[in-house]
């Protein structure tokens, strides 16, 4: 599912500091993986490799069967449906209502106005916004908004979820709602990368925490969470 080999980041601006250091990491199909670590740690240049926005400067990406080290330019954009993103801002469309919002990312790879009819309320349900299908992103929380841009991201079935802060911008009891949604949906079979800085997030949750500091993989092992044993 994903995999780095050996990868280097060089910026030519970076003043002589590496972004990220020899990296190697494999996260399997299914896996709901925490990537954690300081400001500066190299959390957002691992998240720009695995949506192609960079190029890695040596070493190897594959991410869903893409080598993204070698990826064409013109096959980025299909590449990119096959992931589902989260971003700590929402970056829902504001004159579009929920349904529309989450509808769109299916209109726009056309897919069939059956399925649309199909999935969107599907998805609504599952994030428990079918009642507010109507209501458009002003009037709602930001609990809500995020669980919106679950739906958005899950919405085309992507083989991939890439949570990052998801739980930065919304009321900090409610962030333990929002990583639960996203274990639901990864029990679904999609595969979950969430970076976040909230550390009591990963403690009660645990499971596979990789952890990046300076650049580098420092820890990477399975966890036990409070939530386990309850």
């Amino acid at each position: 599912m994903v995999e780095l080999k050996n990868v280097d980041v060089h910026f030519k601006d970076g003043g002589g500091v590496d972004a990220l250091n020899g990296v190697n990491l494999r996260i399997e199909d299914g896996e709901f993986v925490f990537i954690v670590g300081d400001s500066g740690a190299g959390k957002s240049t691992l998240l720009k490799l695995l949506t192609r926005e960079i190029a890695p400067t040596s070493g190897r990406v594959f991410v869903n069967g893409y080598n993204l080290a070698k990826i064409k330019n013109k096959k980025i954009p299909y590449f990119r449906r096959s992931i589902g993103m989260i971003f700590q801002d929402f970056r829902l469309i504001p004159d579009l209502n929920v349904y529309d919002n989450v509808a769109f990312v299916l209109r726009v790879t056309n897919k069939s106005k059956k399925t649309i009819r199909h999935r969107v309320p599907y998805v609504l349900n599952l994030v428990k916004l079918a009642d507010r299908a109507k209501s458009y992103p002003e009037k709602l929380s930001g609990g809500e908004k995020q669980r919106v841009a679950i739906a958005r991201a899950f919405a085309s079935d992507p083989k991939l979820i890439i949570a990052d802060e998801p739980t930065a911008n919304i009321d900090p009891a409610l962030s333990y709602d929002i990583v639960k949604l996203l274990k639901e949906i990864n029990k679904c079979g999609t595969t979950v990368i969430m970076v976040t800085h909230e550390h009591s997030l990963v403690e009660y949750f645990g499971g596979r925490i990789v952890s990046l500091k300076n650049g580098e993989v420092i820890f990477d092992e399975y966890v036990e969470g409070e939530a386990q044993d309850e």
